[in-house]
Formats: C-alpha cells, sequence, structure tokens
C-alpha cells in the first residue's frame, strides 16, 4: 500500500515534525539541565579540581621568577653559600606541579564518567520518547537519520562534556589568574598583551559564528548518509536484482559530496583559528620581549614607580620578572587558543545537541481516551475486577464510578473516510461491521485500502471523519496500549526480533508459558522446522531472522499472534510467503483458533477466503461489492472476474 508522505527514493534529508529553534545558549542551559540532573556532585567536584589544577599551573609560572631572582641569580653572584635552598625550591615547584597534575587526572576521571552517564541518560529519554511517537514520525524520517542522533550526535556531545567544558574551565581560570599575575608585574606589558588577544578574539569569534549553519549542515548531510547507507544494505537483493549498482553509486556521490561540501566549509572556518591564534601568540611574545628589554634598560626608577615592577617600585624589572611575565604571556595565550581552538567542538556539539533535542521535541502519540481493559468476575453484587483469572473487560468512566462493558469483539466502521495526507483520501465512506466470531475477509488490488482499514482499527492512525467502534464504545475513548492488547496481529511486514525463537513467539504475551507458545507453533505448522534447527526453540534469531525463509519467518510471525489470545485478530497476508500445502495446514489450525473470535483477513489468494461469512471487494478506497464466496460469484461482478480469472490479484 502506498503512503503519499512515506519518504521515496532520493528524500534522504530528515525530516522532523517540530524543529528545535532554539538559540545556541538556549541549547546550552538545556544541556546543562542533564548535566546536572544526576551528576551535579561530580561536576562540581571536578569543578573545584579543575580550579586547583588551573592555580597550580598559574602559581609554577609566577614562583619561576622567584626561583631565579631568589635563588639562582644569588648562587651566581656570589651572595649565597650552598645549594640547599635552591634545592629546596626545586622541591617546592615539583610539588606545585605534581598537585596540578594529580588534581588535573582525577577530574578527567570524573569528568569522563559523568559525561558518560549524562549521554546515557539522554539515550534513554530520547529512546523512550521515540517508543510514544506515531507512525507518521517515522513514515516521515528515514532509519539511518534516527540513528545518526543515537550515535554520531551523542558521540560529538561526549566530546563537549568530557573535554571541552572542563578545558573551558580550566582555560577561564587559568586566563584569570595569569591577567592578574600580569598586572601585577607590569601594566604596561599586560597592555600590550591585551591588545593582541582582542585583536584574537574578534577574529576567532567570528570565524566561529559562521562555521556554525555549515555544522548544522554537516550533521544532518552524515544523517542523510548514514540513512542512505542503511537502506541500502537493507535492500541489497533488490539492488542486485534491477542492476542498480551503479545508480545505488552516483545517489551515494551525491550524498556523499553533500556531507563533504558541508563539512568542508565547517572545518575550513575553524581549521584556520588554530593556526591565527599562533602566530598572534609569536608576534605577541617577541614584541613583549621588546618592550619588556626597553623597559628594563632604559627605564628610570621614577618612571617605574608608575607601573609597578615585581621588584619593588624603586627598581629596574630583573631578569626574573621578564622571564616570569614571558611565561606567564604564554600561559595567557594558551588556553585563549585552547577556547579558540573549542569553538569547533561546541558548535558542532551543539548542532547535535538541536538535532537531539528535536526527536525530543517531537509531538507523541495520543495516548487516547479513558477506557481501559481489565480483568472482571461476575460476582452476586456484580461485576468484580481481578488481578488474574476471569474474563476481560471495558472498565468505562460513568460519573463518579465505572461501567463494565464485556469485551467481545464486535467491531464495526461508520463512513470512515481517511488519507494519509489531508488532501488525498485513501478510504472514502467506508461502513462495515464484524460481529464476534464472523471472519471478514479483504480483497481488491494493491493500494485500494485493505491494509489501511487496519491501521484504523490498530489506531495506528486516526479516522478523519466517521467512526469506528469497538463493543459498542469509539476506539478514540480507548486507550490505545489497552486496544492494541485486544488485538492479534500479523503484519505485512514480518519483523523477528534478536533473541530465541521461543522469545519471539512470547513477544504477543510475556506471561505465555513455554507450552502455550509450542502449542501455538504446532497450531501455526512452524513446530517442525524449529527443532530441526541447530537448539530447536533455544536458536538465537539475529538479523531479523535471516537465517530462516521467508516463510518460516512469517510462520513464527503466526505462532506469535496466536499466543495473544486475543478476541480479535488480524491478518494482513499472513500467509503470502507460505505454499499451498503448507497454508492448508495452517488453515485447519487457526480455524480452531478462529472459534469465537473476529477475524479479518487481508489476502491476495482468494483460495484463502472462500469460508469468510462475509468478503469485502475494495477499489479505490471503497466497498464495491460484498458478500459471502457464493453470493459474489453468483453477482458475477468484481468478485466473479478475480476468482475465475485467476487466483492471485495484481
Amino acid at each position: 500500500m502506498q503512503m503519499p508522505n512515506k519518504p521515496g527514493p532520493g528524500r534522504w534529508a530528515p525530516k522532523l515534525g517540530k524543529q528545535y529553534k532554539g538559540s545556541g545558549k538556549a541549547i546550552f542551559k538545556r544541556l546543562a539541565g542533564y548535566v546536572f540532573r544526576e551528576y551535579k556532585t561530580q561536576y562540581v567536584l571536578a569543578a573545584v579540581l579543575i580550579v586547583f589544577s588551573a592555580i597550580a599551573s598559574v602559581g609554577g609560572s609566577a614562583f619561576l621568577g622567584i626561583f631565579i631572582d631568589g635563588y639562582v641569580t644569588p648562587i651566581r653572584d656570589g651572595v649565597a653559600s650552598g645549594y640547599g635552598g635552591l634545592i629546596g625550591a626545586l622541591c617546592l615547584m615539583g610539588g606545585i606541579y605534581l598537585f596540578g597534575a594529580a588534581c588535573t587526572y582525577l577530574y578527567n576521571r570524573l569528568m569522563v564518567v559523568a559525561a558518560q552517564g549524562t549521554l546515557k541518560s539522554m539515550r534513554n529519554e530520547m529512546f523512550s520518547h521515540m517508543q510514544k511517537l506515531p507512525l507518521r514520525f517515522f513514515d516521515a524520517n528515514t532509519h539511518g537519520s534516527l540513528m545518526s542522533r543515537y550515535t554520531n550526535d551523542t558521540d560529538v556531545m561526549r566530546q563537549l562534556l568530557s573535554q571541552t567544558v572542563p578545558q573551558l574551565i580550566s582555560s577561564t581560570v587559568t586566563v584569570l589568574g595569569v591577567f592578574f599575575m600580569m598586572l601585577f608585574y607590569s601594566v604596561t606589558l599586560t597592555a600590550v598583551a591585551l591588545v593582541f588577544v582582542g585583536g584574537m578574539f574578534l577574529l576567532t569569534q567570528g570565524l566561529a559564528k559562521k562555521s556554525g549553519k555549515y555544522f548544522m549542515g554537516q550533521q544532518s548531510a552524515l544523517g542523510a548518509v548514514n540513512g542512505y547507507i542503511e537502506e541500502m544494505i537493507g535492500g541489497q537483493k533488490v539492488v542486485k536484482v534491477f542492476c542498480h549498482e551503479e545508480r545505488a553509486i552516483e545517489r551515494f556521490h551525491a550524498l556523499n559530496e553533500d556531507l563533504r561540501e558541508n563539512g568542508s566549509k565547517a572545518n575550513a572556518l575553524t581549521s584556520v583559528i588554530g593556526p591565527i591564534s599562533n602566530n598572534f601568540g609569536y608576534i605577541q611574545y617577541i614584541v613583549i620581549a621588546f618592550v619588556a628589554a626597553l623597559l628594563a634598560v632604559s627605564a628610570t626608577p621614577a618612571a617605574l614607580s608608575l607601573w609597578g615592577v615585581a621588584n619593588g617600585l624603586s627598581g629596574a624589572l630583573s631578569i626574573g620578572a621578564i622571564v616570569s611575565f614571558l611565561t606567564l604571556v604564554r600561559s595567557f595565550n594558551m588556553p585563549i587558543q585552547q577556547v579558540t581552538q573549542q569553538f569547533n567542538s561546541i558548535v558542532q556539539a551543539l548542532a547535535g545537541a538541536e538535532r537531539i533535542f528535536e526527536i525530543m521535541d517531537a509531538q507523541p502519540e495520543d495516548e487516547g481516551g479513558n477506557v481501559t481493559l481489565v480483568r472482571t468476575e461476575q460476582t452476586a453484587s456484580g461485576t468484580e475486577e481481578r488481578s488474574d483469572g476471569g474474563g476481560w473487560s471495558w472498565k468505562i468512566p460513568d460519573g463518579d464510578s465505572f461501567r463494565y462493558v464485556p469485551l467481545k469483539g464486535d467491531i464495526r466502521l461508520n463512513d470512515v473516510t481517511f488519507g494519509y495526507a489531508q488532501d488525498n483520501p485513501v478510504l472514502h465512506d467506508v461502513s462495515l461491521y464484524a460481529k464476534p466470531g464472523q471472519k471478514i475477509a479483504f480483497v481488491g488490488s494493491t493500494g485500494a485500502g485493505k491494509t489501511t482499514i487496519t491501521n484504523l482499527i490498530n489506531r495506528f492512525y486516526d479516522v478523519q471523519s466517521g467512526t469506528i467502534t469497538y463493543d459498542g464504545i469509539d476506539v478514540r475513548e480507548i486507550r490505545k496500549a489497552d486496544l492494541r492488547r485486544s488485538l492479534g496481529t500479523v503484519l505485512q511486514d514480518t519483523h523477528l526480533f534478536t533473541g530465541t525463537v521461543m522469545e519471539n513467539i512470547r513477544y504477543s504475551r510475556l506471561d505465555a508459558t513455554d507450552e502455550e507458545c509450542v502449542e501455538a507453533a504446532k497450531l501455526a505448522n512452524a513446530d517442525g522446522f524449529i527443532r530441526h534447527l541447530p537448539n530447536g526453540y533455544e536458536t538465537v534469531l539475529t538479523g531479523d531472522g535471516a537465517n530462516l525463509s521467508q516463510g518460516q519467518r512469517q510462520l513464527l510471525s503466526i505462532a506469535r499472534a496466536m499466543v495473544s489470545r486475543c478476541p480479535v485478530l488480524i491478518l494482513d497476508e499472513a500467509t503470502s510467503s507460505i505454499d499451498t500445502r503448507t497454508e492448508s495446514l495452517i488453515e485447519k489450525g487457526m480455524d480452531k483458533l478462529m472459534e469465537g473470535r473476529t477475524v479479518f483477513v487481508i489476502a491476495h489468494r482468494l483460495s484463502t477466503v472462500r469460508n469468510a461469512q462475509a468478503i469485502m471487494v475494495l477499489e479505490g478506497g471503497r466497498i464495491v461489492e460484498r458478500g459471502n464466496h457464493e453470493q459474489l460469484l453468483a453477482e458475477k461482478g468484481r468478485y466473479y472476474r478475480l476468482y475465475t480469472g485467476k487466483f492471485e490479484l495484481d
């Protein structure tokens, strides 16, 4: 069945129902909420350790001048005797740097653990929210694009949390500490340094701002590439059957070129930040060294008293002061360069966070009404709820109390009109009823609307006009989880999960016993091939049951539906991949299974619907004929032509 809003070939760009329009500041603020939700203590402790590490680094640079002027110079000039003070100063300096190294190791460990925990929480929330999204969301977004949110986008956020943020904190504290130490040594030299720093900051900020849109494009293009690769891997048989290898390669080259172009533009701007910063730093170093030499050689004590120097207000700049200041300049430039170099990671991480928040902000599926499904038992005092056993009933709010309607499986469609796109109806004024225990069959050409009817019964989509009632209750008043729990469905596209055969059969009812699962497999005629598998029912299936034939996978899907014990069964092409002999064997088991149950059957092979109480022939979204097999043959209409012409519909 075609769905107009489903992406077709060449439409690989992500299409989310709601785009997250937050600014970089808003995104960062929202991200901080996740950061401090569970790991606040770790992040605060890491921040304290980062401050200590930065202070140790600044202290080591500042102590270098004291070490030269207080210990090395006196020994050189013969003023001090012995090396005891020098050794003690070396030990002190080594202790400062060792303390800083220990703090750096500890905060890196804390940040890695906290960052991984934060991302785990975000992935959990994103996946939980994704389970609540309607099918329309998945119709409009490729699988690879959604997968990219869990892999590429979370990875760039990991780098932000575990590396970039600690680097920013460390650099900020270092810059502030070094700035005040530089002021202590010389206001003049500090002013010269700030001129270069200001120019460098303005230039790098402009480059980073321009690169932001390209990083967002890069993440989107990466998702598109992932989506295409995922589709091509899953559809390799189709590609090879129709000899579309070259076309697939051309399409991939186009998507890959788009990724290259966005990545090149983004990284071309940010990659020049590092070299520019380094060259600014070298020029700054030379200029400051020249100015410091002039101050040390030619400045008078009176002039020096205006600026202030390390050795007092009345002396010239000492060798130790110049060495310390030049070391501080390097310490001042390095964190600024590190900050500018992190713009790449920051912009990329914010782009990734924005894409993740797009999923989290997507409108979840409406849970439905307030009618629920409960187990009940009739007693002398009326209907009472039970935790287990008994029958199933709909629990309907009635004022301040509840009333119970037994679950029977009476489903009726009244003048239903629906389209996947608002302006393109697929069904037109469809009305039908299925009484408890009846088997209703839908036949018709592809795209006639057969599967759409079952999608509406499941409330994968909601009708645009008309009503669908279940035991007299509008399905829109029934909570979706309870509605679907009462329906046993074999979908047109069989899907098996990674796990054992037994686990896949039990998927429809997790409390089913092994004996019930085996009995369901026997009814579905699957027990024979299952027992020939390497480990029987404990054989692990992977890759959507790739080691099984399509027919075997379909038999397991039928067995899964049989285990559910639902009063209503929906069989959408349930036997399309099964040979005629196996189908006849399954029909015997299914006839027993369908006793007392309402069954909707969609089939291309008309031989499978002859025993249905009512057959609905659909064309163009309308029911053009209805009746049982004999009645429709007698009318010699559309069904008659289909049946007598061939047993399979095109």
